[in-house]
This record gives structure tokens, C-alpha cells and sequence, in this order.
């Protein structure tokens, strides 16, 4: 049985899988969605919807992504799959000897201390040149549309909003440094109510800028004048010279067997090998039913024992201290699985952290299939909004530490731990398409839970995407959603477990799957727990 062929869940939306033909465009907003079909309708191809979706989602949706964040990319072109690392490092002139002199015994989430290099415009840009067939400037024409003529905004979007407005509001009241924030994206104190048209004016101005120049602005150019002058100004740590050093890297994706299909994720830094890690040990197991308590204790135990590896091994390539094939060898799955047993573990401790993010996959008639991730880390960021520019910078570097003994100890010009993650499947050395789910700590967790629910559990797409979620937080302690069954929370609580049933499903991530079925024909699932649509051709 192929994916394609996979039924549907008893806990199923009203969604349903679209097929489709010629394209294909699944993300977490409509309009941006909509962006990256007409690209495809005008004669562009998978990686040029891509990037035009991405684009979008910046303006869009703003309270998960924005142009001074992050992005990560799987792009299958002509029976081969390429992955592209746009995450910048730390700036050259911060260091955890300097924060700890200064009395930091933590990097903060807000203000420049966790600012890193932005990656996104630098993604684009490559991703456009290596692949694509438009101009750039035409790709991010939609982008540029919304930002100067104003949008629609949806109901979650909103609602993210209002959250960041109650968190930004208060970063630093005395701190004229967080006001470009609240001038930006809160004018008057007030943000977007569902299906208010809004405007962002400035940022028109530089995705235009970005789209002429070919990014050349914003990393050697005015925009990095900017982001220097009013880094400078208030004792920020990112220069011009960082900007204009960044350039994206061209990387091998890692895979593993997973029951006759390849699974694919980013090398370091990203945390794909966590999700790797725990389909390892998970693999070494016979599943016969989703619904059976001991299927989700195995779940949580593997991912506990992936997340401890992941972060006392998973950092800046040139740092890490340990092999990828040592990390995925069999040997090494075999040895972890010994450690789970019939009874929740205590496993070492890490710090949970949120995220906000955008996930979009697409796919042309061409055989094209991108799967693409973008992020500020949390909300807007790091609350820092350069004037006049409307761009928005990340706070990556708050996964950053000041323990030496630590393997993502902040230096100067180092990478870290980065949590966003683009999957992809293959199968006999043929696509079988993009899968991602965004959030946080989240992400591998939904990448297992949904790459066992199609291959495992004989779940299609949506199905696999709708089926009630779990996340293991720290310790013993499991968040649920609120339709997750009630009766196999109450095994899990008996197997030491403690169980927390979450209130709101947005802290279970958002996904979207493209897979090719026969013929070359398109199935897209998108999630319901967002905005979100799979736009067809």
C-alpha cells in the first residue's frame, strides 16, 4: 500500500486531501498561498512559488516569520534532493565572556543580545539563482503588493497578534529601543482585528529594495546601513560587516530507512537528527495500532532519549563533537531503545521554548518539490524593528548559552542549535514529497507523529495531520490536545506519565504535506489547527 492510498482517521477535520495536477502551493495562509499558485500559473516553477510564498508570509502573517529571521529549505530538482542552511551565526562583537562581565548569567529573549545574522532574504535570493525561472524582482511582486496596498488579516493571525502586542508592550517600557516595535506592527496602540485591511507601508519599501537589488541591500547595501547605524546606536552587537560576510550554504540532507521510505531531514544545526534519532529507536518496534497506549509511551520515551542527544550534541557543524553517522547508527538506536521500558523515564532536563514559525511546501508539474521553513524563533522576535524599514529581527540567539560546558556555548560568529526543521520523503529514489510541522520544540515531535501516522498507521495526509497530538514538554510531564482519547491519557498517566490536557491546539504546531501519487498527480493536506489552505492547479 502506497501512501496514496492510506485512510482516513475516526478524529478526521472536514478537510480534505486536494489533488491536483499541474501545482501545487500548501502553507499557513491563504493569500500567501494564493501568491505561490499564481506564480506557478505564470509560468514559474515550484522553487519560484517557494519563494514568493515565503515572501508573503512575511507581510501576511508577521506574527511567526519576517524578513530579518531564518530559513532552511529541501528542494528536489531533477532526482535529487538539495538542502539550503540560511541561519546566521552571532555577530562577531558579542561573546558569552562579555554578557557574563555585563552580569548576564543567561541570554535574554528580547532585545539585541539574542539578535543573530537574518538568513531569509539570503535564502531567497540563492534559492531563486540556483533554480528558478523568474526574475526575482517578479517572485516577490506579491509580497510588495500586500505590504503597500494592504491585506485582509485572518482570525489567527489576529489572534497571535494580540498575544505579541501584551508580550512587546512590555519588553522594556523605559526603553525607547522597543517603541519602533509598537510604531511598526501596534500604531496607536491598536492591532488587527479579523478581516481588518492593514498596511505595511515601510516594509513594501524594503521588500522592493531587496526584489531591485537582488538582496544586495539588505547585506551590503542601505538596509545594512540602517541595521548598523540603530545597532550602534543602542548598543546592539550586529554590524554591517556580519551582514555583508553571511552567505547561505549549500548542504548534503541527512536520510534514514524508515520501513521502506527515506527520511529526510537538515544536518546541523538544524534539529532534523532529532527526529531521526527517535524514528530509529522507534523502528526497532512493531506498531500494529495508533490506538493503543503503549504506541505513544514508546513515542514519548524515544523522543525524550532523541531531545537529550540533540542538545548536548547538536550546535554549529564546525563544533559538534560527535558524528551524524555515529548519532544514526543502528548500534546506537538499538542501545537507546534499551532504555525504555514499561514506565515513563526522568531523563536529563532541558529547557523547553516556544516558536513561531512558517512551514510551506510546494510542487510543479515539472517534478519540482521545495520544503521550506521560515522564523523569527518567537512571534516578531527579539522586539527589535529597525525605523523605516519595517523589518522585524530575530532571537535566534536566545538558544545561545553561557556554560562553557555546554555544546551551544555563545562565540562570536558561531551558529546554534536551530529549531527549524524541513522534512521530505522519498521512496526506491523517487520523490515522494515535502512534509513539515512548525512550533518549537514541537517540530520533530510532529515530524514523528506524522511520519508514523502515513507510514505506520496506513494514515493519509490530512488524516495524518489531523490526528489528535501529544507533546512531551520536560520530565515526565506530556501535554495533550483536548480530543486526544481520553482513555489511553488515563494508561499513560498509570505508566508515570503525567498528563497535562492542553487548552490551545496552537502549541501543537501546524503542518503541511505534498506527496506525488501516480500518474504525477498531487495530493495536499493542510493544518487544522491554522489558517491554513493547500491552493491547486
Amino acid at each position: 500500500m502506497e501512501l496514496f492510498d492510506h485512510q482516513y482517521y475516526p478524529y478526521s477535520s472536514q478537510r480534505r486531501v486536494v489533488f491536483a495536477k499541474n501545482g501545487m502551493v500548501a502553507t499557513s495562509q491563504s493569500l500567501a498561498a494564493q501568491a505561490g499558485l499564481a506564480i506557478l500559473r505564470e509560468g514559474g516553477n515550484a522553487i519560484d512559488a517557494a519563494v514568493a510564498t515565503a515572501a508573503c508570509l512575511t507581510v501576511v502573517e508577521p506574527t511567526s516569520n519576517g524578513i530579518g529571521g531564518d530559513a532552511f529549505a529541501l528542494i528536489w530538482n531533477k532526482d535529487q534532493l538539495y538542502g539550503l542552511n540560511a541561519s546566521g551565526p552571532a555577530p562577531k562583537a558579542i561573546s558569552a565572556e562579555l554578557l557574563r562581565k555585563e552580569g548576564y548569567q543567561e541570554i535574554p529573549n528580547f532585545g539585541w543580545i539574542p539578535v543573530t545574522v537574518p538568513g531569509a532574504p539570503a535564502a531567497w535570493i540563492e534559492l531563486s539563482r540556483k533554480f528558478g525561472c523568474l526574475p526575482f524582482p517578479k517572485v516577490l511582486s506579491p509580497a510588495i503588493e500586500y505590504a503597500k496596498r494592504g491585506f485582509p488579516v485572518s482570525s489567527l493571525v489576529s489572534s497571535l497578534w494580540k498575544k505579541a502586542y501584551q508580550i512587546y508592550s512590555n519588553c522594556g517600557k523605559d526603553e525607547e529601543v522597543f517603541q519602533y516595535w509598537l510604531k511598526t506592527f501596534a500604531p496607536g496602540n491598536h492591532t488587527p482585528e479579523p478581516g481588518e485591511m492593514w498596511r505595511l507601508p515601510e516594509q513594501a519599501e524594503t521588500l522592493q529594495k531587496i526584489a531591485d537589488s537582488e538582496a544586495e541591500s539588505f547585506y551590503r547595501g542601505e538596509i545594512a546601513e540602517k541595521i548598523d547605524a540603530f545597532s550602534q546606536k543602542y548598543n546592539g552587537y550586529l554590524r554591517k560587516e556580519d551582514l555583508a560576510f553571511f552567505v547561505p550554504t549549500w548542504v548534503n540532507p541527512v536520510s534514514i530507512g524508515y520501513r521502506g521510505y527515506q527520511v529526510w531531514e537538515m544536518p546541523p544545526n538544524s534539529q532534523g537528527l532529532v527526529t531521526q534519532m527517535a524514528l530509529n529507536i522507534l523502528k526497532e518496534f512493531n506498531f500494529t495500532t495508533r490506538e493503543e497506549p503503549d504506541t505513544f509511551h514508546r513515542q514519548i520515551e524515544a523522543i525524550k532519549l532523541a531531545f537529550i542527544d540533540g542538545r548536548n550534541y547538536i550546535t554549529d557543524p564546525s563544533e559538534m563533537s560527535v558524528k551524524i553517522e555515529d548519532l544514526l547508527s543502528t548500534r546506537y538506536a538499538f542501545q537507546r531503545k534499551k532504555l525504555i521500558t514499561d514506565k515513563a523515564i526522568d531523563p536529563y532536563p532541558i529547557k523547553p521554548f516556544g516558536s513561531d514559525t512558517v512551514y510551506l511546501a510546494t510542487a510543479d508539474s515539472q517534478g519540482n518539490m521545495v520544503s521550506y521553513i521560515q522564523s523569527n524563533y518567537t512571534g516578531f522576535g527579539s522586539g527589535i524593528v529597525i525605523p523605516g524599514t519595517g523589518i522585524s529581527l530575530q532571537n535566534r540567539g536566545a538558544n545561545f548559552s553561557l556554560d562553557p560546558s555546554q555544546a551551544n556555548y555563545l562565540k562570536p560568529g558561531k551558529k546554534t542549535y536551530h529549531t527549524i526543521i524541513p522534512g521530505f520523503l522519498t521512496k526506491d529514489n523517487k520523490a515522494i514529497g515535502p512534509f513539515g510541522v512548525m512550533g518549537g520544540l514541537m517540530q520533530p515531535q510532529g515530524h514523528v507523529q506524522v511520519v508514523m501516522n502515513m507510514i505506520d498507521f496506513q494514515l493519509n495526509p490530512q488524516a495524518a495531520l489531523d490526528a489528535p497530538r501529544w507533546q512531551w514538554v520536560e520530565g515526565k510531564k506530556v501535554k495533550v490536545e483536548q480530543n486526544f482519547p481520553k482513555h489511553i491519557a488515563e494508561a499513560l498517566e498509570r505508566k508515570g506519565h503525567n498528563i497535562e490536557i492542553a487548552l490551545d491546539s496552537s502549541e501543537f504546531g501546524r503542518g503541511q504535506i505534498i506527496l506525488r501519487g501516480r500518474n504525477g498527480v498531487l495530493l495536499g493536506a493542510t493544518e487544522p489547527r491554522a489558517d491554513g489552505v493547500v491552493a491547486a492547479w
